[in-house]
């Protein structure tokens, strides 16, 4: 056996390494050359002269000074002094005019008109100035209105929600804020 045979089977790791090495520059110089034929066609180049409408002799324009012409003065002063200011009185408005609250009238809306036994019944409002609110339904039974097991947060002035019903026949449902006692209008379902 030459050394350089039995160099090879004493150094296998020496070996792996430098024929990883070797084929990671391969690999290396394979994909530069292709990303720099790509970007070439591609017309990605670093070349300035090819920038669209840019020229070395093109300058930012800048007007020449002027002198102004003096017809005034550019800005006013208070002229008043401030014993001047001191006689005069202001004038008070006595009457006050209050604004009529806004009402918070809350609107139900009902998705639907008619529906199948135990099928979804979208309830829609809007609660102005309800924010944070928390709006009990309600349902009409035997002329009384009796709470429902469903409530609404209302978020936007807005509240969304169903509700499904198997009482067969003309449904009424409302929705009520019971920390207020505001109520809202009644829809009418008739499901079945």
């Amino acid at each position: 056996m030459s050394d350089e045979e039995r160099q090879r089977r004493e150094n296998p790791v020496l070996t792996g390494l430098i024929a990883l090495v070797a084929v990671a520059v391969a690999v290396g110089l394979v994909l530069g050359g292709v990303a720099l034929v790509g970007s070439r066609m591609l017309g990605l180049t670093g070349d300035d002269a090819d920038s669209v409408g840019a020229t070395e002799r093109e300058s930012a324009v800048i007007p020449r000074p002027q002198k102004t012409s003096a017809t005034g003065p550019q800005v006013t002063l208070n002229t008043q002094s401030s014993d001047e200011f001191a006689t005069d009185e202001v004038e008070t408005d006595d009457t006050t005019t209050k604004e009529p609250k806004q009402e918070k009238a809350i609107t139900l809306q009902a998705g639907q008109t008619a529906v199948g036994n135990f099928e979804r019944i979208d309830l829609t409002g809007v609660y102005p100035g309800g924010e944070g609110a928390i709006l009990q339904v309600q349902r009409m039974e035997s002329g009384v209105w009796t709470e429902f097991d469903a409530t609404i947060p209302v978020s936007g002035e807005t509240f969304v929600t169903y509700v499904q019903s198997a009482r067969t026949g003309v449904n009424k449902f409302r929705v009520v804020d019971n920390a207020t006692g505001e109520t809202s209008n009644p829809v009418t379902v008739t499901v079945g």
